[in-house]
């Protein structure tokens, strides 16, 4: 199995919604068109961004094929597969592979909590064996999913077990565990960076490729970010970075995933509402973020954006 690196931006798709929470296919060619168009390196579908966890497994199935089917190779399309239930996590593996996927990707079971290396990589092997051809990253987000377990360890010892190990999903802010893992990945595995608002460190540190959910509606600024970075433009790309950064403390100031699907709309892709438990913006609330999304300059990429 050819273990082919990921460098540059990905962008975790939002899963399009219809009212009351039902999920969107017909919505999915255009999002994958845009993100295309938006020249990201690959599209990362069913995870946090995508309400992965909130989903069936038959819409997750559906959604899945309905990316894959709308990239028609153009872009790779990862998969998060992860479940608390193993075996359903390994059924979401197999079809992957029966669907054409090109990757995928699982969170550990984090209900009953991985305390340790050797019970992470158990966990992980039985999801990656049921496609056992695709190359399989680890999605490590320790705020989500309460788990911690030493990530450049896991890489030591998860490579005996799981033959498929391609990298890690790496999101989280310690970037000096990032970086701990670039050494100790080497040229073997991949370590992708998942923390947008902190991309310009972990470019520093040795990032070649990155995961995000910003990316589906703000390409244009992070490609400039690494345009700024690679050339050696730091003050430029620093101030790229605290844009991204404004943005990012809006989005939590009006509740994550909720405002993000908003910026979608806003960006001339409506990817419609988030699904229970979370909550969709107020009209007041959404009138106020337009206001300070476009005191951030929001507006102005986009405007940039669609004139490509």
């Amino acid at each position: 199995m050819k273990k082919s690196k990921i460098e540059g931006m990905v962008a975790a798709a939002f899963t399009p919604m219809k009212a009351p929470g039902d999920i969107d296919l017909e919505r999915i060619p255009a999002l994958t068109d845009h993100l295309i168009r938006q020249k990201v390196q690959g599209i990362y579908v069913c995870g946090s961004t995508g309400e992965g966890p909130s989903l069936t497994g038959a819409e997750r199935k559906a959604v899945a094929e309905a990316f894959v089917r709308a990239s028609r190779k153009r872009v790779p399309v990862l998969v998060h597969v992860g479940h608390n239930s193993v075996r359903e996590a390994r059924e979401l593996s197999a079809h992957a592979r029966e669907i054409g996927a090109d990757y995928i990707s699982s969170v550990a079971p984090s209900y009953f909590k991985i305390g340790s290396v050797e019970g992470l990589v158990h966990a992980l092997a039985e999801i990656a064996s049921g496609a056992p051809e695709l190359p399989f990253y680890y999605y490590h987000i320790p705020r989500l999913t309460g788990m911690a377990v030493n990530m450049p360890a896991f890489l030591e010892q998860a490579g005996r077990s799981i033959p498929s190990l391609a990298g890690i999903k790496f999101t989280s802010p310690e970037l000096h565990e990032y970086q701990a893992c670039l050494n100790a990945a080497g040229e073997q595995y991949d370590i992708l960076y998942g923390t947008d608002e902190m991309l310009l460190g972990a470019l520093a540190v040795g990032a070649k490729g990155y995961i995000g959910s910003t990316y589906g509606f703000l390409p244009l600024l992070y490609r400039r970010l690494r345009e700024s970075f690679d050339s050696g433009d730091l003050q430029k790309a620093r101030a790229l970075q605290l844009q991204s950064v404004d943005v990012v403390r809006i989005i939590v100031k009006y509740g994550g995933l909720a405002a993000q699907k908003v910026m979608m709309k806003f960006s001339g892709v409506d990817c419609g509402n988030v699904r229970n438990p979370l909550q969709g913006l107020s009209a007041e609330d959404e009138a106020s973020m337009e206001k300070d999304l476009l005191k951030a300059g929001f507006f102005d990429i986009v405007s940039e954006m669609n004139k490509q």
